[in-house]
C-alpha cells in the first residue's frame, strides 16, 4: 500500500509543478513596459495555413529598452505578422518599412500598471486552484485506498502530505505572484 501512496504523492507533485509552469508561461507574456522578445512568445501567425510562432519565422531582438525589432527570414511573411500583431490585442502598433517590422513599446500608464496587477492575482488564483483541484483528487483517491484496507492512521498521515506539498506549491506561487507584481508596480 505505500508504494500506491508514494504514486499519489508523486502524481500530485507533477501536477502541481504543472500548474506552476503555466503560471509561470502566462506571468512571462505580461509585459512591465521594457521591450523584451519574449513578448510575443505567445503570438502565433497564420503562416501557410499553419499557426506558427513568430520566433520560428524570424529574428525578435530588443535593439533598446522601448523597441522590439523583428526581421523575418521570408519577406512575403510580413504582412502576416503584422496582423498577428494587431489581433493579439497587445496593444502595439507594427511599423512596416518592407524589410523589418519595429514595435515601438510605450511607458506604462498607473492604471494599465493596477490593470496588469489584478491580471497577475487573477492568474496566480487560477494556479491555485488548480493546486487546490489537485490535492482534492489525491485525497479522494486516498479516501478510496481506504477503503481497500489502508489503516485510518496511514490515511490521516497520507492527507496531511498531500497538505504538505499544496502548502509548498502554494507559498511557490504567492511569490511568484509578489514578484511579478513588484516588477509590474515599479515605476
Amino acid at each position: 500500500m505505500p508504494e500506491r501512496l508514494q504514486s499519489v504523492y508523486s502524481s500530485a507533485r507533477e501536477n502541481m509543478q504543472k500548474a506552476y509552469d503555466h503560471l509561470e508561461k502566462e506571468l512571462m507574456g505580461i509585459r512591465a513596459g521594457k521591450a523584451t522578445p519574449s513578448m510575443l512568445d505567445g503570438v502565433s501567425v497564420d503562416y501557410y495555413g499553419t499557426k506558427t510562432p513568430i520566433s520560428q519565422l524570424a529574428n525578435v531582438s530588443a535593439p533598446d529598452a522601448r523597441t522590439l525589432s523583428i526581421q523575418p527570414w521570408d519577406k512575403a511573411a510580413l504582412p502576416e505578422i503584422e496582423k498577428a500583431i494587431f489581433a493579439s490585442n497587445m496593444g502595439l502598433t507594427p511599423q512596416n518599412d518592407g524589410e523589418v517590422i519595429r514595435l515601438n513599446v510605450p511607458p506604462l500608464t498607473t492604471e494599465r500598471r493596477q490593470q496588469l496587477a489584478k491580471q497577475i492575482k487573477a492568474e496566480g488564483e487560477h494556479a491555485k486552484v488548480g493546486i487546490r483541484n489537485t490535492r482534492k483528487s489525491c485525497n479522494d483517491e486516498i479516501k478510496a485506498f481506504n477503503k481497500d484496507g489502508l489503516s485510518d492512521d496511514m490515511s490521516k498521515d497520507a492527507e496531511a502530505e498531500v497538505q504538505k506539498i499544496t502548502d509548498n506549491f502554494g507559498k511557490k506561487v504567492d511569490a511568484l505572484v509578489a514578484a511579478k507584481e513588484k516588477e509590474i508596480l515599479t515605476m
